[in-house]
């Protein structure tokens, strides 16, 4: 292999719903874009990322509704990801379909190549990458994942079961589900691994395996080059059941690098630093009493005070309040069903909502009137809309406001306002150096988001 075949392009998975960890992250806000410092988890995965790929040999695999936060957050760092490289997924259908997406395109672009296959939302010590790096060699001839050398024996991970010596690695002899406690121990001192969900493919050996093993994936690629109607043929699938599980080519190296999926707050809480008390205090002020190993996460300036509490998860957002047992964190995933089963927007949506343009806040709402702090970014524009049922009265507090009124276009100044009936196509712009900022208040028979109709956008938004 010559030096150019050892050259790694990388995937992102990062199509999240972010159910595990409500009520910070919602299905159109998931984990991997929240910030628990300068940089969200996505954004550390990138930096990783750029360790063994250039940007533009990075694809990123999303969706819809989170394409946006993909380009604005790798856009933060100064870098420019090629449009085509953010592959749109019309749905969800688990993790076989989202890498065949990306190793198709990379082998379109570049022909056989090393690709690297990272979970957006996991947190791995950078040091692990030089490792990965150096699998290249054995990617040409296995099928590569890596396992985490257990630090205790976790019920919430699959095992991988090593072998014999292979290289630097082992030959995988098993995939182990998600155990009971008893079964986790057994597994750790068996020497088995932490399934890590992160893969060293050659594009030619992955394909091969797919048809091999997942001909039904295989044969949907293959028919066709409109993605929708691939998806509308492609099962949903893991990569470990469609392939991992049955090849014969499968090799595991083992990292001892400290690693997590923040798959719920407990593991969070063992990720995060903590006090003398052992609680993780995020966000707010805390004087508690008494109370010991706690994670607790409120806004700033709010003061959360706790009496002889242990082991909770206490989550204060603005219009969701989570309290639980660490042990019980698992569970947020099944109240998170109980909301989308009574339709309760609080599944998806924080009362923040980050769009293309910039963000908005409800602060307060009822069925026949919204009021929104809307932050729109330096030279960046709303689409070109109207609504049916509603009209809208804008005060700008912050910035120059450009606005387009039924064919009109004027300037507003803060302190300056507007009132825009139902009906009417209109178009908020930021024409300015510094975020604008506008209080919008919506009055009408309806006040859902739903009610609005595109005409024009320029990030690609379909009409509604």
């Amino acid at each position: 292999m010559d030096q150019g075949d050892r050259k790694i392009r990388s995937i992102i998975l990062a199509g999240g719903s972010g159910t595990r960890l409500w009520p910070l992250s919602r299905e159109q806000y998931p984990k991997q874009f929240l910030k628990f410092g300068k940089t969200s988890i996505f954004q550390d995965t990138l930096i990783r990322c750029l360790h063994i790929s250039d940007i533009k040999e990075i694809f990123v695999v999303t969706n819809e509704s989170q394409k946006f936060f993909v380009s604005g957050q790798i856009k933060e760092f100064g870098y420019d990801i090629p449009v085509e490289n953010i592959l749109i997924e019309p749905r969800g259908k688990n993790t076989l379909p989202a890498i065949c997406f990306g190793m198709k395109e990379i082998e379109k672009r570049y022909g056989s190549s090393i690709v690297g296959v990272f979970p957006s939302d996991h947190i791995l010590e950078k040091a692990a990458m030089n490792i990965i790096a150096g699998a290249a060699s054995m990617a040409s001839e296995n099928l590569v994942t890596f396992g985490i050398a257990p630090r205790s024996p976790h019920t919430g991970y699959g095992y991988i079961k090593p072998g014999e010596a292979l290289g630097d690695g082992f030959r995988v002899l098993e995939f182990r589900e998600k155990p009971v406690l008893a079964q986790a121990k057994k597994y750790v001192k068996e020497g088995c691994l932490w399934n890590s969900g992160m893969f060293l493919f050659k594009t030619d050996l992955f394909f091969s395996e797919l048809k091999k093993h997942a001909f039904d994936v295989f044969k949907a690629f293959e028919a066709s080059e409109n993605i929708s109607a691939i998806y509308d043929a492609v099962p949903s699938i893991s990569i470990d059941y469609g392939i991992m599980e049955k090849s014969s080519c499968v090799a595991v190296i083992r990292l001892d690098e400290n690693w997590s999926d923040l798959g719920n707050f407990d593991a969070m809480y063992e990720e995060l630093e903590k006090d003398g008390s052992g609680n993780v205090v995020y966000g707010c002020d805390n004087v508690s009493i008494g109370s010991n190993d706690n994670l607790i996460y409120s806004k700033p300036k709010k003061l959360v005070s706790l009496i002889d509490v242990s082991g909770m998860v206490v989550v204060d957002t603005p219009d969701a309040l989570l309290v639980c047992p660490r042990s019980s964190s698992q569970k947020v995933k099944d109240l998170v069903s109980v909301l989308k089963k009574n339709d309760d927007e609080r599944a998806y949506l924080h009362q923040t909502v980050y769009r293309p343009w910039g963000s908005y806040t409800i602060l307060e709402s009822s069925e026949r009137h919204k009021i929104k702090n809307i932050m729109v970014m330096p030279e960046k524009k709303l689409s070109l809309q109207l609504h049916h049922h509603r009209s809208e009265h804008w005060v700008v507090v912050k910035g120059m406001a450009q606005v387009q009124v039924d064919g009109s276009e004027f300037f507003l100044s803060p302190g300056e306002s507007t009132f825009i009936k139902g009906g009417i196509k209109h178009r908020l712009s930021n024409p300015g150096k510094i975020p604008l900022e506008i209080i919008e208040v919506q009055l009408g028979d309806s006040v859902a988001e739903d009610d609005i109709v595109r005409f024009d956008d320029e990030y690609g938004r379909v009409k509604h």
